[in-house]
């Protein structure tokens, strides 16, 4: 009985930091960035504490426990993110997702152990969990980018516009978070080929193949960026499809074979 009602507490603390950093475009008032980011903050604490207890502090990696799992790391790095570059909107969009997930994993998902796992494949997927979570926020920052350049270019000066920083400081920032992915996007690559035995019989030869790919994306774009300046709608497109061929290697084969074909991803 415990676990569900600490599922509230945390949804509803989610739910409340998003309307606080949404306030320009509820009222034209001014985010309110501190209350907001401190409810979130508490948030993500009592959603690891219930990952930790509904999954026996083992990792994992059931399709809605993982998607859990990821939300509650992507809503503490938007917090860490702010905390060093101030972007409302971010929370916004991440703190909504992340109580609609946590809800799914506490009151809907099928409980079932984890599988056992030895130290190597847990370093490896905390790596790939923190490089998905990483370049999530990445693609996040991109749509809003996206959205900033569009109503610029339209001369469309709204509330939400003027909470969001300067578009040069937005695309600094979405670049140095793409590079931070890329290299723990490339360590999770190595380790895969150190520590996996059997691609195979573990079905992870389409998880493979679709983080290469993705991982191509994100180099052309890091190299187009460093050689020639791409930037604008061309490092949007890239990011998006990058990110979109990632989120098929980590959940879109998980969740045919977990929830289709029952079998374990």
């Amino acid at each position: 009985m415990l676990i569900p009602m600490l599922a509230l507490v945390a949804i509803v603390l989610y739910l409340a930091a998003a309307t606080g950093l949404a306030r320009p475009l509820l009222s034209g008032g001014q985010p309110l960035n501190r209350t907001a980011l401190g409810l979130a903050g508490a948030a993500a604490l009592i959603h690891a504490g219930i990952l930790l207890s509904i999954h026996r502090g083992a990792l994992d990696l059931h399709f809605f426990a993982a998607l859990s799992l990821v939300a509650c790391v992507v809503s503490v790095l938007t917090l860490l993110v702010n905390v060093w570059r101030a972007v409302a909107a971010l929370g916004v969009i991440v703190f909504p997702l992340s109580a609609l997930l946590l809800a799914i994993d506490s009151f809907m998902a099928r409980e079932r152990m984890p599988l056992p796992m030895d130290w190597q494949i847990k370093l490896h997927v905390t790596v790939a969990l923190l490089a998905f979570s990483v370049l999530s926020i990445a693609a996040v920052l991109a749509i809003l980018l996206a959205l900033q350049e569009r109503a610029l270019r339209h001369r469309q000066f709204g509330n939400w516009l003027r909470a969001l920083p300067p578009l040069t400081l937005t695309e600094t920032l979405l670049f140095r978070l793409i590079g931070a992915g890329f290299v723990l996007l490339s360590v999770t690559l190595l380790t895969g080929i150190l520590f996996v035995d059997d691609l195979f019989g573990q079905h992870l030869v389409h998880k493979t193949v679709l983080s290469i790919i993705a991982w191509l994306v994100f180099g052309v774009l890091l190299l187009g960026r460093w050689r020639h300046g791409w930037r604008g709608r061309r490092a949007v497109n890239l990011t998006l499809i990058g990110m979109g061929v990632l989120l098929l290697a980590f959940f879109g084969t998980k969740a045919v074979l977990e929830l289709i074909l029952h079998r374990t991803a």
